[in-house]
């Protein structure tokens, strides 16, 4: 597995912060936060321009790219996305299902809209992931088996986050179980109690929450899962730059010591 961390974390700094501060923490790889609002890291509108420097800073820092975030479902925006990670070299894009929990008909649309991009996406040589969501069309392991049944695409891939199916009030550990043999990315965190968000910064931190991350990688060990773990930390754009560097550096430990825990380092 490849542990890495979404720049969002440091998304009230430039994006070469991301790249420095990631890299002293030991990661081997960077998601680039592509979040209008959240940071102003790898904007769509401007990426041609950005390409360059990317390569660049993931060369200087020696940080592989593992994966891009860009949570609308909007065909232009995603357009944009799929041509960026192509050329700059991101290997898979993550969006949000979109829609509604609970809505019959908005859940089809999500389908729908999601078939669509996965033909776009493949088009690029890119992979499409895609992520239960709280508050989402798809938000729990029975809908995630949904998505997976509808959409049989190779571009495809299930993207999961254990604080998302916590919430939901699922065991995260028996989830991944269910699903793992269509996980291409994994989002990590921790989280403390069910309630809506993901709750602050600090308390996303990996070790810091309510949540069996140990059982959690054992399980991608076990069925040989070898792609990105990224860390996804939410929320922090008005922290310190240290502040981020501490959560980071501590995610970055607690998934270092789980995969020896398990045998997989």
């Amino acid at each position: 597995m490849k542990l890495g961390a979404n720049s969002v974390l440091f998304g009230g700094y430039d994006m070469e912060t991301a790249f420095k501060y990631l890299a002293m923490a030991g990661y081997d790889g960077l998601e680039l936060s592509a979040i209008p609002g959240m940071s102003e890291h790898l904007v769509l509108d401007r990426w041609q321009e950005l390409a360059p420097k990317v390569r660049e800073l993931a060369q200087t820092y020696g940080l592989a790219l593992l994966a891009m975030e860009q949570p609308s479902q909007d065909p232009a925006r995603m357009e944009l996305a799929f041509q960026a990670a192509a050329e700059i070299g991101v290997p898979i894009v993550n969006c949000g299902p979109g829609g509604k929990t609970g809505d019959e008909e908005s859940f089809q649309q999500s389908l729908d809209s999601l078939g669509r991009l996965v033909e776009r996406a493949a088009h690029y040589g890119v992979t499409l992931c895609v992520k239960a969501h709280v508050g989402n069309a798809v938000y729990n392991t029975p809908t995630t088996l949904r998505l997976m049944e509808a959409i049989t695409s190779p571009a495809f891939g299930i993207d999961m986050d254990p604080s998302h199916i916590h919430r939901a009030n699922e065991n995260p550990v028996e989830a991944i179980a269910a699903v793992v043999s269509r996980v291409k990315h994994v989002h990590i965190r921790d989280c403390r109690g069910r309630q809506q968000g993901p709750g602050k910064p600090e308390l996303q931190a990996n070790g810091r929450g309510d949540i069996d991350l140990v059982g959690y990688l054992r399980v991608l060990h076990e069925h040989g899962y070898t792609g990105p773990v990224d860390l996804e930390i939410i929320g922090a754009k008005e922290y310190s730059v240290e502040q981020c560097c501490i959560i980071a550096a501590e995610s970055r430990g607690h998934m270092q010591a789980c995969l020896q825990a398990c045998g997989a380092r």
